[in-house]
């Protein structure tokens, strides 16, 4: 199963709070936007918002096929 495609949009932030997004996401070995994704998670649940948990892509080499 293959992930959805992601939504992508614009968006604009404070230079502030995206340098701090930054500093936390490298702390947590991710990306910005992977950090802005969990930490929107995070506040949604704090609010009550139930989401299915993400499909998240394979990683690691693709299975071998028998034709090599």
């Amino acid at each position: 199963m293959s992930a959805p495609p992601k939504k992508a949009f614009p968006l604009r932030l404070d230079p502030a709070l995206y340098a701090a997004i930054e500093r936390t996401a490298a702390a947590d070995l991710r990306s910005v936007n992977a950090q802005l994704e969990c930490l929107l998670r995070e506040a949604l649940a704090r609010r009550g918002v139930k989401l299915e948990a993400p499909v998240r892509a394979k990683r690691g080499r693709p299975a071998k096929t028998g034709d090599t």
